[in-house]
């Protein structure tokens, strides 16, 4: 957003393509930007999961970064995708999946924004339990409705509350970090090393999965820089931002679960704010990390809601919302997050880990897709006006993306190793996980194969709208950085 008085307190577009003359921004700004979003506290508990379930402190490190750089591969892709298209992430599936099909996986990951949102509303609920010296759950309440105000008030609102949360973020995980390491014996650490294949690809899975679980929203936040990009530098900009930034708090996340003596589980917040002492600096910590969470999950709502509005103008063609019915649509959408956090919190670390690992059977193969017709068949060449035409070159429904989606999501059920299920072949793997790298290796081969002889009409070069309008607009709805 242009910062002069005459700019409206919620953004002008939401899910519509950007014109060129409203394109802005540098490259660092993505590398910050995913670097700020991954210094965060949930993102310490991932790494620390692959201690508290069981692995050393070595060759979690090891796995963690092989999944930094194999999911962070994948979300980079994505990202280099939004300034030559010029438009959200999801909409763009409409091309794989057809106008109507591309609800499919947009479902999904209005889940995940769900998902991310209650699980982000927990660890921040028991920051301000300890606080303001309440029961956690009344600090999941406390957080909640912070979100819903923030919410309604708007973006500008939202982006100069992310500001001021980035420079406290920074200063106090730096903090935290310099204190656990004054605590603890690295090196002694570092010698425990007992390899197995399961405690490893546990670890390479949770980075991984961390890092493909933005590949649905990330070409959001990009979607603004200027066509002419280097999608090449795009890509090293905003992968290596979450690619570090990640890798930094999980390696936090390792050596506090490895120096908690079971102590961990269950109070993530409050041993990491343990490690710093008590009084004041304490209390800073756990304002930090509550203000830390606001703005990301304020994203997150606002990103259920673009998608509630891609779905719907997707059959529509196009959405208009009031006022009070997006307040409507941001207090379901809270409450939905809330209520989950308020049934899963003592349980959270289990969940947390179930449910990152069983996202993954539903996003690799979108993915997988997604790029592999982006880079491989289409090579960037998009009918963007076509996207809002059921009629369109693109269909209602795309029958061979739905079909290789559906594939890729069915073949990784005798793999996937989770409390809500468990497929036959895991006990036979050693109790290994391999689903999410079945979902991304076997539909990409298949789509591959397949769009190759049947893909349908492909224009010569990319062709975007003449006007501004091209695009259906779901007014008042705005989750861009």
């Amino acid at each position: 957003m242009a910062a002069n008085d005459t700019t409206p307190l919620i953004e002008r577009r939401s899910i519509d393509y950007i014109p060129e003359a409203e394109r802005h921004g540098r490259l660092f700004s993505q590398f910050t930007l995913w670097m700020g979003a991954n210094l965060q506290i949930t993102a310490i508990v991932t790494g620390a999961l692959a201690v508290v379930l069981g692995g050393d402190v070595f060759w979690s490190l090891i796995g963690l970064f092989v999944g930094q750089l194999i999911g962070g591969g994948v979300m980079a892709l994505h990202a280099a995708q939004g300034p030559k298209l010029g438009l959200p992430q999801m909409i763009s599936s409409r091309v794989q999946f057809g106008v109507y099909g591309a609800a499919i996986p947009i479902v999904l990951v209005c889940l995940m924004y769900l998902g991310f949102t209650a699980t982000g509303t927990v660890l921040s609920g028991q920051a301000l339990g300890q606080l303001f010296g309440v029961s956690d759950s009344t600090g999941i309440l406390i957080f909640a409705s912070v979100i819903v105000l923030v919410t309604v008030l708007g973006y500008r609102v939202i982006h100069f509350i992310g500001r001021v949360a980035s420079v406290i973020g920074v200063i106090a995980f730096v903090y935290l970090f310099s204190r656990l390491i004054s605590q603890t014996d690295v090196g002694a650490l570092l010698q425990i090393r007992h390899f197995s294949w399961s405690s490893f690809l546990l670890a390479v899975s949770l980075a991984a999965s961390w890092q493909i679980a933005f590949g649905p929203y990330v070409a959001d936040y990009s979607r603004y820089l200027p066509s002419t990009t280097s999608s090449v530098k795009t890509f090293f900009a905003a992968g290596a931002g979450s690619v570090v930034g990640a890798q930094v708090a999980m390696v936090l996340g390792v050596f506090a679960a490895a120096m908690s003596n079971g102590q961990f589980a269950g109070h993530e917040v409050a041993y990491i704010v343990g490690l710093s002492g008590t009084g004041a600096t304490a209390a800073l910590l756990y304002f930090s990390i509550a203000f830390g969470k606001v703005t990301i999950s304020t994203l997150n709502s606002y990103g259920s809601f673009m998608c509630i509005a891609t779905i719907i103008s997707g059959f529509r063609g196009r959405l208009e919302v009031t006022r009070l019915q997006r307040l409507v649509f941001v207090l379901v959408i809270v409450g939905t997050a809330t209520l989950i956090a308020l049934l899963g919190q003592h349980s959270f670390l289990g969940a947390f880990k179930s449910f990152i690992l069983f996202l993954l059977a539903f996003f690799t193969p979108w993915s997988a897709i997604n790029l592999v017709d982006y880079y491989c068949i289409t090579r960037e060449r998009y009918d963007v006006p076509a996207l809002a035409d059921p009629n369109g070159r693109y269909g209602r429904w795309n029958l061979l993306g739905i079909s290789v989606y559906v594939f890729g999501v069915l073949v990784q059920l005798p793999f996937i190793s989770t409390k809500f299920y468990t497929g036959p072949l895991v006990a036979a793997l050693g109790d290994v996980d391999i689903s999410w790298i079945i979902g991304l290796v076997l539909p990409a081969a298949l789509y591959y194969l397949c769009a190759k002889k049947w893909h349908g009409t492909v224009p010569d070069h990319l062709i975007l709208p003449t006007e501004q309008g091209a695009i259906p607009r779901a007014n008042g709805l705005a989750a861009q950085a």
